[in-house]
């Protein structure tokens, strides 16, 4: 609840960077095996996930047997599952094409299909496993408890053997309904942790009910209640809580800091979108925009109420005996 003007203040600044193109929405998925140890190797694993994903999608989008075009993506962490158990996954919101080679024009692809899932599974696989078996050989891994064992190379590299033949899951969910619901996707998720407290039924001294939902069952019927002893409910709360300093919410080619200015404006110019007019610094302060945390829209701004204070007494001195 407390991340919720942050959300608002970066939803802000991202409404400038939508395009009048399909938005794609790819969620890429650790297995059982590495999501153990990356619960003991946050930092490390964490960063792995963001770095092979994004290098997927940039890979297989520049192929020309698919876009041949250079991709932009906004990368959100979550580390989650409904029932705040541990499930470490990525959600990429990805615009459905990207600039040439040369840069001379906007790229689209095939209208409600962005890139094959399947070939972007087993490159995520082996960028991702090449990077983990990489910082084992720099000691940058840390194991405890009954993963102790697997300081021994032999032991790690028959515990990675499963993970080499499974398919991981990478899934593409259908195209945004448009810029807008964009804009609610992401100002409901950037900065929630874990849980949203409309899924909070009751709290005691003892236990914690709450809302969750399970994925197996379809239906209505997927939708239960969990009930939770209190320290088990914040064991699972913290589990989330990310290493200090670090960036859940990363952005990538077309859309990283250094590129995006350059980039979103030669989009802008081969989509043929007229450019806004650019409102004076003096304009901009005067006149904040705020967003509705409700649907996500900006809010009209009808009177600003001055706070008032009450005049306040002197202190009292304090009487020495």
């Amino acid at each position: 609840k407390c991340q919720s003007t942050a959300a608002h203040r970066w939803l802000e600044d991202r409404q400038a960077d939508i395009l009048p193109v399909e938005y794609f929405h790819v969620v890429f998925t650790l297995p059982s095996q590495i999501s153990d140890i990356a619960y003991q190797n946050k930092a490390v694993i964490y960063n792995i996930l963001f770095k092979a994903a994004a290098q997927t999608l940039l890979t297989i989008g520049k192929d020309p047997k698919h876009l041949g075009a250079s991709l932009g993506l906004t990368a959100v962490l979550h580390t989650w599952g409904s029932a705040m158990t541990h499930h470490p996954h990525l959600h990429c919101i990805v615009p459905g094409g990207g600039l040439s080679p040369d840069k001379q024009r906007w790229v689209a692809c095939r209208r409600g299909f962005f890139l094959p899932v399947r070939v972007l599974s087993r490159l995520f696989r082996r960028l991702f496993l090449e990077q983990l078996e990489q910082a084992y050989r720099d000691n940058r891994l840390k194991f405890y408890g009954a993963h102790t064992m697997l300081e021994d190379e032999g032991c790690f590299t028959r515990y990675l053997a499963p993970s080499k033949k499974i398919d991981w899951f990478v899934y593409a969910k259908k195209p945004f309904a448009g810029p807008e619901s964009v804009l609610r996707y992401l100002s409901r998720y950037t900065h929630r942790i874990a849980i949203a407290n409309s899924r909070l039924i009751h709290a005691d001294n003892n236990t914690v009910t709450f809302k969750w939902k399970d994925y197996r069952i379809k239906g209505d019927k997927r939708y239960k209640h969990m009930t939770l002893q209190t320290d088990e409910f914040i064991r699972r709360f913290l589990m989330h809580v990310l290493p200090s300093g670090f960036h859940r919410i990363r952005h990538y080619g077309l859309l990283s800091n250094k590129a995006r200015a350059q980039a979103l404006a030669l989009a802008r110019q081969h989509l043929h979108v007229v450019p806004e007019p650019q409102k004076p610094l003096e304009a901009q302060a005067a006149n904040p925009v705020y967003v509705c945390a409700s649907c996500g829209e900006p809010m009209i701004i009808i009177e600003i109420m001055e706070r008032t204070y009450l005049a306040r007494a002197p202190p009292v001195p304090k009487v020495v005996r």
